[in-house]
């Protein structure tokens, strides 16, 4: 059964983009012992999103371990630790193709819904100082997945991830992404992903978007 390898939280710190500077929690660090699981992600864990929408709809962010084998081969040298991808939840067994949008799990006292892959932006360039990662991580569909908390509790290492409930005509993790980069035209999956309640309204408009592309 999947469970939680690592918890890590993250300050607010500068991250250097390209030509500026801004504020970001990207930069994890693994911490022990149960963690408070709010509406709004993990107690500690400083959120630079000012949107309450976006904070809540992307609260718990989970990268499966076995995603880590991959990278230290793509990036040789490079000190690639649990929480360098910015996640929360660092899992172990469970892979994003195995999860689908509006999966519920149990973890530890919490329940957390899945509402999105995690699609690679600016600030995962900046932190690994690897402007390529962004279409390095879509070609090798190694998103991680993004939870809003359904019910708060707390998660501590070690905790099992139960399966609770799935969507009947729900889509994977990868085909969500796919549909989001025009990588995958379904128009069966298209129909299906406006049915999830929990997948974003920007999601479900990007994907028609993409259909009638």
């Amino acid at each position: 059964m999947a469970n939680v390898l690592s918890i890590n939280v993250g300050v607010a710190q500068p991250l250097i983009a390209g030509n500026k500077v801004v504020q970001s929690g990207i930069f994890k660090r693994a911490v022990e012992g149960a963690v408070e699981v709010r509406a709004t992600g993990l107690a500690g864990d400083v959120r630079c999103d000012h949107l309450l929408k976006n904070a809540v709809e992307r609260a718990v962010y989970a990268y499966p371990s076995e995603h880590y084998a991959f990278w230290r081969n793509e990036f040789p040298g490079m000190d690639l630790k649990f929480g360098t991808f910015g996640e929360n939840l660092t899992t172990q067994g469970i892979l994003d193709e195995e999860v689908f949008i509006g999966d519920r799990y149990l973890v530890g006292s919490a329940v957390l819904t899945v509402t999105q892959p995690r699609m690679p932006c600016y600030k995962l360039a900046a932190r690994l100082v690897r402007p390529d990662i962004i279409e390095r991580m879509i070609a090798a569909q190694r998103h991680g997945f993004f939870f809003s908390v359904t019910q708060q509790g707390a998660i501590n290492l070690g905790d099992k991830f139960q399966l609770v409930h799935r969507e009947p005509a729900s889509i994977s993790v990868p085909d969500a992404a796919g549909l989001y980069t025009g990588r995958v035209r379904d128009a069966r999956l298209v129909e299906r992903a406006q049915t999830l309640e929990a997948l974003p309204a920007k999601w479900k408009n990007k994907f028609v978007q993409r259909a009638g592309a």
